[in-house]
């Protein structure tokens, strides 16, 4: 595995050092008018490390997820590369519309993606659009504080984890405390019985001939449960 990655790394550093070598303002002859080699190395480097940092230092040590790496850091390349390369191309309306469609009708269709790795997808696809685009005139210290900019307050955003209100359908059987008057006597023995801390409690039904009744349980925690709906979370309490 190591070979592999170093002969991914000499693969990837030995064109841009080659295209460094060339001055900044000058285009290679050969090449499609109007791309500068060096200036596309120097704006590949800040995408690649932005990312990088974003991907590795960032989200996975929050989220153990890597399931999502690959596809973060390849679409983030591609679409940096495809955006720097067709900026100088004059390109019809049509094809700059379905070139836009291409991305937006992409969806995930094997698994449910959750928000949050989709909010990490938009600034993968983010990040390359600034670094391929940005119009900082050889200022490179602007577009290196914007990439600064979304990093941190991505790292932010992340580390400040608000509580969320989820709820479990209880079937239960003590039908004397559903009456309104013994709601604090129910909510202490939910508590007690499940062991979450319940805030709120919902009477959906009851069934006085089998002496039971369903219950809707609202408690807080760091982990939001609400994707798998209140029937995953169902407990018969005997």
């Amino acid at each position: 595995m190591k070979k592999i990655l170093a002969l991914a790394g000499c693969l990837l550093l030995t064109p841009l050092l080659l295209l460094a070598q060339a001055p900044v303002n000058e285009p290679v002859s050969g090449l499609v008018s109007g791309i500068e080699p060096g200036e596309l190395a120097l704006r590949f480097v800040i995408n690649l490390v932005a990312i990088l940092i974003l991907v590795r230092f960032i989200y996975y040590p929050r989220h153990r997820n890597k399931d999502f790496l690959f596809t973060f850091i390849l679409f983030n390349c591609l679409n940096f590369l495809i955006c720097y390369l067709l900026a100088d191309t004059k390109l019809k309306t049509g094809f700059a519309f379905g070139l836009f469609a291409i991305f937006s009708i992409m969806r995930y269709r094997t698994v449910m993606v959750p928000i949050k790795e989709m909010g990490y997808f938009f600034i993968c696809v983010a990040l390359g659009l600034i670094n391929a685009l940005a119009a900082v005139n050889d200022y490179f210290l602007i577009l290196i504080g914007c990439n600064v900019f979304i990093l941190l307050l991505t790292l932010a955003l992340d580390s400040y984890s608000l509580n969320h209100e989820n709820v479990k359908e209880i079937i239960y059987e003590r039908i004397d405390l559903i009456r309104p008057d013994a709601r604090e006597e129910m909510l202490a023995d939910l508590r007690q019985r499940t062991g979450l801390p319940i805030h709120k409690i919902e009477v959906k039904s009851f069934d006085f001939l089998k002496d039971v009744a369903v219950v809707h349980a609202y408690y807080l925690s760091r982990e939001s449960e609400l994707a798998r709906g209140a029937g995953a979370g169902t407990d018969d309490e005997d």
